[in-house]
C-alpha cells in the first residue's frame, strides 16, 4: 500500500509539474513564445503584443515599479496611479500628526494644488527588456569560486550598462534568472516627483487589519492614489513646483463589468522572492526550523508593541508602520507552514527528485554531471541548520530593537572620524537617526529589549554567547525586565536630545561618548559574536548551496524537457494568469469568489481597532446608495481568482481578457501563502479590491469624484 501511494504521489507531482494550470511568473517579453496560446485558452481576447511590445503603447507602459517594493498603474492620462493602502502608507503616515491624521481620517486633493509632494518616493517604467546571458557569462568558468565568478560577472555588467543604448534621461539594470543561469537587461524610466492624491481612512484601506490580513473571505479597500509629475517636456525631473502631470504612454481603461466564477484573469507586477524549485530538505528546515522561529520571536514583539498601541494614539502613529511590518509576514509565515504541510509539499518535492534521480541514472552523460547532486544538496542543508538557526535569531532579533538601530548608526559616524568622507557620513547618520526618533517611543523599546532578548537567550542558550550579554543577565538577577531597566538607564541613546542634539552641536564629544555606552558596547559584542562564530560559517554554506542550486536548475531544465519553466521571482516585471475560482480550504467549507459591503457591516464593531466603518460608509449602505459602482443591488468589495503572486505584487493591477482593469492586488489567502515556494492551485488564491468599490469609495464616499472624471470607464455587457 506504501508503494502503490509512493508511485501516486509522483505521478501526480509530474503530471502537475508539466502543465499546471495557473502557475508561473512569466517574463513578458516572452509571453509569445511561451505563454500566448495557453492564455487564449483560457478566454483571453487580446495579444502578447498587446501586453509586451517595445514598438508601440502597450499594457506594461501602464505598470510601474511603486517605490521599489510594490507595483502600481497608471490610470488617467494626467498621470494618475493607483496602488494599494498599504504601500502608500509610508507617504500617509509621513503626512500625518495629531491634528492632521490622514491614517485615521483619510485625504483627499480637490485639485493638483492639494498634492503631496513625497521625498524620497519613486516610480519606474520599463522600457524594454534584453537577453544578456552570452555577454554576462563571458568568461565564467566551472572551476570558479562563488567569489571569482561573481567579480567576472560584475565586470561584464558594468561594461554592458555603460554601452547600453538608451536615453540620457533612462537607466538600466541587469538580473540573473533561473539561478544566475541566464541575464536579462531592463531599461527603465524612473520619475522621482511623486505626490499623494488621495488615500481612504485606515478603517476601510486597513478594514479588518491584522486580525484580516492573509485572510479570505476580505473586505478591505486597500487602495490609495497618487500623481506622477514630470518636467515640461514629459520627462524625469527632481521636484519642482513648476513641474506638470506626466502623460503616459499608456494608461488601462476600467471595466465597471467585474468577473464571474472561470472569467480570464491577468496580474502584471513587481513580485519579489520566490523559490519554487528548492530541494526537499530546504523545505523541510522551512517548515520544521525557521519560520517556526520567526514566528515566536514576533509573537513577542507584536504582543508588546500592541499593547501600547491600545493604549495610546501617538504611539499608535509611531508604531503603526513598523508593527503592520512585523505582523505582515509573522501572519504570513504561520499560513506557509499551514500550508506547505496540508499539500505535503516535502514529500511531493521528494518524488520529485527520486524521478529526476530515475532520469539521470538512466542517462550516462547526465549522470556523470548529477550523478550525486541531489546527495551533495542535502548535506549542504544539513551543515546550513543550525547556522540559520543562529541567523535568524540575530536578524529577527536585532531588527525589532530601535536602541541597536540607533547605536549601528553611531557606529558608522564614530567609524569614519578621520576619514575623508566623514562628513559625508556624519550628515547621512543624523538624517537616519531623525526618521528613527520621530517612531520612537523608549519605554516601548525597552519593554521590546527585555522580551525579546528573553527568547533570544532561550534560542540560543546552547551556544556561547558573548560575555558581556552573561554579565549583565547576572547582575540584573537573570530578570530580563531588571535588565532592560539597567541598560535603558545607564544609556544616554535612548534619548534624542542627548544623543541627535549632541550630534549635531558637538559631534566628537558625542561620539566619544559612544565608545563607554553600555547599549552600544553590548550591540557591538554581540555583533562581533555573530561575525567571527556564525557569519563565516554562514556564507561558506550558503556559497555552496548557491552553487549546488544553480547546477540543480540547469540540470531540471535538462532532465525535464517537457516541462516549461518560469524563473523565480526577483523584483523584474512579470505576468501571471489564471481564472477567477472559488475554492475549499478545508472539509465542508466553500469559498466564493466575491465578497460584498454587506460583510463590511457584518464584521463592523462600534469604536473596534480593526472593525470599526466610518459612518458615511454606513450611511451609503443604508440607503444602498451605491451610484453605477453597484451590482445587483449590492456593493461587491473583494474577490479572489488563481493567479500565481507574491509580496511586491502588492498594487498589482488585475486585469480581465480585454486588457481593462477589474481590480487591484493586495493579498494572498491564508492557506496558500506557501504559493513561494510550492504553489499548489487547490488553495493558492491571490486577493482583489473590485475596481468598482475603489471608485464607489472615491466617488461617493470620498466626493472626490474629479478623480473618477480623469478615468476611461468601460463595459462589454449588452
Amino acid at each position: 500500500m506504501k508503494l502503490l501511494k509512493y508511485v501516486l504521489v509522483i505521478c501526480f507531482v509530474f503530471i502537475s509539474a508539466v502543465g499546471r494550470a495557473d502557475e508561473g511568473m512569466w517574463l513578458p517579453q516572452l509571453l509569445a513564445k511561451l505563454n500566448e496560446s495557453h492564455m487564449k485558452s483560457l478566454g483571453m481576447k487580446i495579444s502578447a503584443s498587446d501586453i509586451y511590445s517595445v514598438n508601440k503603447g502597450s499594457l506594461k507602459d501602464a505598470i510601474v515599479s511603486f517605490g521599489g517594493f510594490c507595483t502600481g498603474e497608471v490610470i488617467s492620462d494626467k498621470g494618475l496611479v493607483l496602488t494599494n493602502h498599504h504601500c502608500g502608507f509610508g507617504s500617509i503616515q509621513d503626512h500625518s500628526t495629531l491634528d492632521h491624521n490622514y491614517i485615521r481620517d483619510g485625504f483627499w486633493a480637490k485639485n493638483h494644488g492639494e498634492e503631496i509632494p513625497n521625498p524620497g518616493l519613486f516610480v519606474t517604467f520599463i522600457v524594454r527588456i534584453e537577453d544578456v546571458s552570452n555577454k554576462v557569462l563571458a568568461g565564467v568558468k566551472d572551476e570558479m569560486s562563488e567569489n571569482e565568478r561573481q567579480s567576472q560577472i560584475d565586470k561584464n555588467i558594468a561594461a554592458i550598462r555603460k554601452g547600453v543604448k538608451k536615453e540620457d534621461y533612462q537607466d538600466s539594470f541587469i538580473r540573473g534568472f533561473f539561478e544566475g543561469n541566464q541575464y536579462f537587461m531592463f531599461v527603465t524610466e524612473t520619475y522621482r516627483d511623486v505626490r499623494l492624491v488621495g488615500a481612504p481612512p485606515s478603517a476601510i484601506g486597513n478594514f479588518g487589519k491584522d486580525t484580516d490580513n492573509w485572510i479570505w473571505p476580505r473586505h478591505t479597500g486597500d487602495f490609495s492614489m497618487f500623481r506622477i509629475y514630470a518636467g515640461k517636456d514629459n520627462k524625469p525631473a527632481a521636484y519642482s513646483p513648476d513641474n506638470v502631470p506626466y502623460v503616459p504612454k499608456r494608461s488601462l481603461a476600467i471595466s465597471m463589468d467585474g468577473v464571474k466564477e472561470g472569467d480570464f484573469t491577468m496580474v502584471f507586477g513587481f513580485p519579489g522572492r520566490t523559490m519554487e524549485y528548492l530541494h526537499s530538505a530546504a523545505v523541510d528546515q522551512t517548515v520544521r526550523v525557521n519560520d517556526p522561529t520567526k514566528i515566536a520571536i514576533r509573537d513577542k514583539a507584536l504582543a508588546v508593541i500592541d499593547g501600547y498601541m491600545r493604549k495610546d494614539e501617538q504611539i499608535k502613529i509611531q508604531y503603526a508602520s513598523k508593527y503592520a511590518g512585523i505582523s505582515n509576514a509573522w501572519k504570513k509565515w504561520q499560513g506557509e507552514v499551514l500550508g506547505l504541510t496540508k499539500t505535503n509539499a516535502v514529500a511531493k518535492k521528494q518524488a520529485y527528485e527520486a524521478e529526476f534521480q530515475k532520469r539521470v541514472n538512466a542517462n550516462a552523460a547526465l549522470k556523470s554531471k548529477y550523478g550525486d547532486l541531489l546527495q551533495q544538496l542535502e548535506l549542504a542543508y544539513k551543515e546550513l541548520e543550525p547556522l540559520g538557526l543562529q541567523r535568524d535569531y540575530f536578524n529577527e532579533v536585532f531588527s525589532k530593537i530601535e536602541l541597536f538601530s540607533i547605536s549601528s548608526q553611531l557606529n558608522q559616524a564614530m567609524n569614519a572620524q578621520g576619514k575623508d568622507n566623514y562628513e559625508t557620513i556624519l550628515k547621512r547618520t543624523q538624517d537616519r537617526l531623525k526618521g528613527i526618533y520621530e517612531e520612537y517611543n523608549a519605554e516601548v523599546d525597552r519593554k521590546l529589549f527585555a522580551a525579546l532578548m528573553e527568547v533570544f537567550y532561550q534560542g540560543l542558550q546552547d551556544y556561547k554567547l558573548p560575555d558581556s550579554f552573561t554579565k549583565l543577565l547576572k547582575d540584573a538577577g537573570g530578570d530580563f525586565n531588571k535588565m532592560a531597566e539597567n541598560i535603558y538607564a545607564a544609556t544616554t541613546m535612548d534619548e534624542e536630545q542627548k544623543t541627535l542634539g549632541a550630534l549635531e552641536t558637538d559631534a566628537k564629544t558625542r561620539l566619544e561618548q559612544h565608545k563607554t555606552d553600555v547599549a552600544a558596547n553590548l550591540f557591538s559584542d554581540l555583533l562581533t559574536y555573530f561575525s567571527t562564530t556564525v557569519s563565516g560559517q554562514l556564507n561558506e554554506a550558503q556559497d555552496k548551496i548557491n552553487r549546488l542550486q544553480r547546477d540543480y536548475m540547469k540540470a531540471q531544465m535538462e532532465v525535464f524537457r517537457e516541462k516549461t519553466f518560469y524563473p523565480d521571482a526577483n523584483s523584474t516585471m512579470r505576468v501571471t494568469y489564471g481564472k477567477a475560482m472559488s475554492y475549499e480550504p478545508r472539509d465542508a467549507v466553500k469559498y466564493e469568489i466575491y465578497t460584498y459591503l454587506d460583510g463590511v457591516m457584518e464584521k463592523y464593531k462600534p469604536g473596534d481597532y480593526e472593525f470599526d466603518v466610518p459612518e458615511k460608509l454606513r450611511e451609503l449602505y443604508a440607503k444602498k446608495d451605491y451610484g453605477k459602482y453597484g451590482a445587483n443591488g449590492k456593493m461587491p468589495v473583494c474577490f479572489i481568482a488563481r493567479n500565481h503572486t507574491t509580496g511586491g505584487n502588492s498594487g498589482s493591477p488585475a486585469l480581465d481578457a480585454y486588457g481593462n482593469l477589474i481590480g487591484l492586488n493586495f493579498d494572498r489567502a491564508w492557506e496558500g501563502t506557501m504559493s513561494d515556494i510550492n504553489y499548489d492551485p487547490s488553495i493558492c488564491r491571490n486577493i482583489m479590491v473590485d475596481i468598482r468599490y475603489i471608485l464607489f469609495i472615491v466617488d461617493k464616499y470620498a466626493g472626490a469624484g474629479h478623480l473618477v472624471k480623469e478615468m476611461k470607464l468601460i463595459s462589454k455587457k449588452k
